[in-house]
C-alpha cells in the first residue's frame, strides 16, 4: 500500500490491554467529626437514616470494649446520620466501628440467605 498523500499507515491496537475504566469520583460519605480521639469519636454518615443508625449502633453496643454509641439524624431536612462511639481501656473506636460494620453485613448475609432458602423451599412446596 502506498502513501502518496502524507498520510501515514496506523499499527493495530494490542487487544486485551488492562485498561480499567474511570469511574466517576463519590463523594465521601463517611466523616470523622472534629474533637474526636482514639478512644471517643463522632462520625457523619452522608445519605443515611434510622435503618442504618439503629442496626449499627445495636451491633456496636455488643462489643464488650464500647462503653457508650449512640446515633441521632440532626434535622429531619438533613441526610445525616451522626454516630458516636467511646470505647473502654484504649480500644480503638476506628477498630470498632470497622468491626461494627462487618458484622453488620455478616448478619446482612445471613437474613439474605435464610430468605432466600426459605422462598425457594416455598416454591417447590407449591408447585408440589
Amino acid at each position: 500500500m502506498s502513501q502518496t498523500n502524507g498520510d501515514q499507515e496506523m499499527q493495530d491496537a494490542v487487544g486485551g490491554a488492562d485498561v480499567e475504566p474511570e469511574l466517576p469520583k463519590e463523594k465521601q460519605r463517611l466523616r470523622l467529626l472534629p474533637g474526636s480521639t482514639e478512644t471517643a469519636a463522632s462520625f457523619a454518615f452522608e445519605r443515611e437514616d434510622h435503618t442504618l443508625g439503629n442496626s449499627l449502633r445495636y451491633m456496636i453496643m455488643k462489643n464488650p470494649d464500647v462503653e457508650f454509641c449512640g446515633y441521632s439524624i440532626p434535622h429531619p431536612s438533613e441526610s445525616v446520620m451522626n454516630l458516636r462511639i467511646q470505647t473502654w481501656d484504649n480500644v480503638s473506636v476506628f477498630d470498632v466501628l470497622r468491626k461494627g460494620l462487618s458484622d453488620l453485613a455478616d448478619l446482612c448475609d445471613v437474613v439474605d440467605d435464610k430468605f432466600t432458602a426459605s422462598r425457594d423451599e416455598f416454591n417447590a412446596a407449591e408447585k408440589a
